[in-house]
This record gives structure tokens, C-alpha cells and sequence, in this order.
């Protein structure tokens, strides 16, 4: 026991976890009154409730472990438990901050992953009185308050400098140029494809093969990254990266484009990434490739695609795609001004990126700082924004 009446309870002392209950599509409606909680929060409403107190939601299986307050009436669904307890001695609110404190989905086990409630029972955790439940709870939601408000506005400037930068991008491409397809914008002896069909099995020591995944607008991004066979690579040798070449994501997750830095020479792509031989001579691959991801031509593009489960642009249309050609000099200019404003708003995100995750951070350690007994401040808990 600690100082203050703080006592150290195994979890099953303090809450049960009831199991959820199935619910007939048919008793589900958009307007219903009541929320439907599934593991990760509300999905659905229905115009019934299972249960009529305030209470906890707990994943079980699916998003297990995920913890959520529910409304005063709603349904749980058979993905959930849902928490009682005894209302005399424990407050919901501070329940709630110690379940997530608890990390719960670190416990998840099996291929789909679910919770049992028999080792969430076996946890550990200090509990104090009533009275000292509510003081944490009064502060804790104040203070939350504040991260809440200081997190949503980081979050507007980190999405304001992406659409400034994007913004600008938009204007520079709208002078008017003339244009040529994309394809006679490629040299002579290289065509614009795709890359391997099947990557097969993972070979560690094997050829580097750029996925959807990897190409990102403007980098890449190799974590995932697949190693293929050589033999398999040489069966694809159109798609052999020299370095220079601009790729495009043309399956799945469309929208990703960046030029082929020159230590990837001897990399291949799969068959969801075009590889674009750009003649460097008549475009600049960079300014290629702040062309393609443009609003202007991403809709272009967009209006080309097929496909209803899995989308994609066929090489054909992205080798029509219109592409501007402003002279060489002018081409270098645009590149130093896109690339300084693109430098500042990655610094500029850099640094609200760092304040989300000082919040986030915050955030734990008020929760640690409660659950030990170490909460005292009684006045406003200040949080820049």
C-alpha cells in the first residue's frame, strides 16, 4: 500500500470485461439513436442499446486492446468487451486513463490478433481513493485539453506548409508552355514500362526492386524494400535503373513520383512502377517529376486510369500524358526556386512534427506521473500551442 491510501490491486479487483454481443444487420441504421462499438470506436447505430451506463469499449479481437468511452446507452459488438465496475469506489474517467496507460495492445496474440481478458485481469495497477480518482481526473482532463487544442493546431500549420509548397508548385506550372507527350520527351533508345511481374521469393543478398510502397512523391522510401533474384532482374532489363529516370506509380496506390538517384544503378522496378528514361538533354528528371505530381497532371492521369478493385494507368496513356518543355535555362531556374521553397516547408514540418510528438510525449508522462502518485499539481497545467 502507498502513502494516502494508494493500494496495488491485480486489475481483475477493480473491472470486469463483459463480452459484446452480435448485432443483426438489420437493426443497424446511419440515424439510429444508439452507437454500434466495434474495437476501434463507433461503426455503425442502431435504434438499440445492450447496455445503459457510461462504460469503456476494449477491443478483443481485430484492432484488440484499443480503448474508447462509450455513450451512455449503445451496443458492443462481439469484437468487444465492454467494462463494469463498482461505481462506489472507482471513476470511470480514471479507469479509462489507466486502461491506456496499460498499453493493452502489446498483449494481442494468435494469427488474428485478440485479447484475453483472464491477462488483462492478471495486470497490476495503484489505485487511490474516490476522492484522489477525481483530483487526477480534473487535472488530466485539463491538461489533455490544452494537448488536444496545441495537437489540432499543429497539425493545420504542418497540412497549411504542405498546401503552400503545393500551392506554389500549381502556379509555376501554369505559365502556359508548350507541351509534347511524354513519351518524346524519353531518349531514343529506352521506352517508358513497367518492371517485374513477379518478384517471387525474397532473396536477402538480391537486386534492390522498387514497389509502390518505396516510391513516394519526390524520395523514396526503402523500408520493405524487396531483393529479387539477378537472373529474374535480367529478364527485365528494360527496367534496369541506370539512375536519371523518373518513377511513377502506375498500380494500387497511385500518386508517387521521384527521380532514380545515381547509386541506384542495377535496381529494377515491379510491374506497379513505370520507369520514364527522360532525355536529360531536352528535360530536367526532377522537373519531370515536380510535373507529374502536379494537381493538373495527377488529374490527368486520374481521368486515364481503370480498373475497379485494382486501379491503374495503362503505359500507353502515361506515355500520352502532356507534358510541358519550357526551355532548358528556364527549366534550371524553376528547379532552384521549387527546390527552396520545398527545402523551407520541410523544415517547416520537420518542426511541428517534432511538437506532435513533445505532445504525445507530454501526454504519457502526465498518465505516469498520475498512476505513481506523483500528480500534484493543483493549479492550470500550461501547454503551449
Amino acid at each position: 500500500m502507498k502513502a494516502n491510501g494508494w493500494q496495488t490491486k491485480a486489475l481483475g479487483e477493480v473491472i470486469q470485461l463483459e463480452y459484446g454481443k452480435p448485432l443483426p444487420s438489420d437493426d443497424r441504421k446511419p440515424d439510429g439513436r444508439y452507437p454500434v462499438y466495434g474495437a476501434n470506436g463507433e461503426m455503425d447505430r442502431t435504434d438499440k442499446h445492450y447496455w445503459s451506463k457510461p462504460s469503456i469499449i476494449v477491443g478483443r479481437k481485430g484492432s484488440a486492446g484499443e480503448v474508447n468511452l462509450s455513450e451512455p446507452k449503445f451496443w458492443p459488438l462481439d469484437v468487444t468487451y465492454f467494462v463494469t465496475f463498482d461505481e462506489r469506489h472507482h471513476n470511470l474517467k480514471f479507469l479509462y486513463y489507466l486502461l491506456g496507460l496499460l498499453e493493452l495492445p502489446s498483449m494481442a496474440r494468435g494469427v488474428k490478433p485478440g485479447i484475453n481478458r483472464n491477462d488483462v485481469y492478471a495486470l497490476s495497477a495503484a489505485v487511490p481513493p474516490l476522492p484522489e480518482q477525481r483530483r487526477i481526473v480534473g487535472i488530466l482532463d485539463e491538461a489533455f485539453a490544452g494537448i488536444a487544442t496545441a495537437k489540432a493546431n499543429a497539425e493545420k500549420n504542418l497540412r497549411n506548409a504542405r498546401e503552400l509548397f503545393e500551392s506554389h508548385l500549381e502556379a509555376v506550372f501554369s505559365q502556359g508552355w508548350t507541351e509534347r507527350p511524354l513519351v518524346e520527351l524519353c531518349v531514343s533508345d529506352r521506352v517508358i514500362t513497367y518492371g517485374v511481374i513477379k518478384l517471387g521469393t525474397e532473396i536477402p543478398a538480391g537486386v534492390p526492386c522498387l514497389r509502390t510502397s518505396n516510391v513516394r512523391w519526390l524520395r523514396i522510401d526503402t523500408d520493405g524494400m524487396k531483393r529479387i533474384l539477378p537472373s529474374l532482374s535480367d529478364e527485365f532489363r528494360r527496367t534496369v535503373l541506370r539512375g536519371g529516370e523518373v518513377l511513377v506509380n502506375v498500380r494500387g496506390t497511385l500518386g508517387g513520383v521521384c527521380v532514380a538517384a545515381p547509386e541506384m544503378a542495377g535496381w529494377n522496378v515491379s510491374r506497379e512502377v513505370a520507369v520514364v528514361p527522360a532525355d536529360a538533354t531536352r528535360i530536367d528528371p526532377q522537373f519531370l517529376a515536380y510535373w507529374i505530381g502536379t494537381q493538373r497532371s495527377q488529374t490527368w492521369l486520374g481521368g486515364v486510369k481503370k480498373g475497379a478493385a485494382y486501379v491503374g494507368i495503362n503505359i500507353e496513356d502515361l506515355r500520352l500524358l502532356p507534358t510541358p518543355l519550357p526551355p532548358m535555362r528556364e527549366q534550371k531556374r524553376i528547379l532552384a526556386a521549387l527546390d527552396t521553397v520545398r527545402a523551407e516547408g520541410q523544415h517547416l514540418a520537420s518542426l511541428y512534427q517534432q511538437k506532435l510528438a513533445a505532445l504525445d510525449a507530454l501526454k504519457k508522462s502526465l498518465l505516469h506521473q498520475a498512476f505513481s502518485g506523483r500528480l500534484t499539481h493543483k493549479g492550470k497545467i500550461m501547454v503551449s500551442a
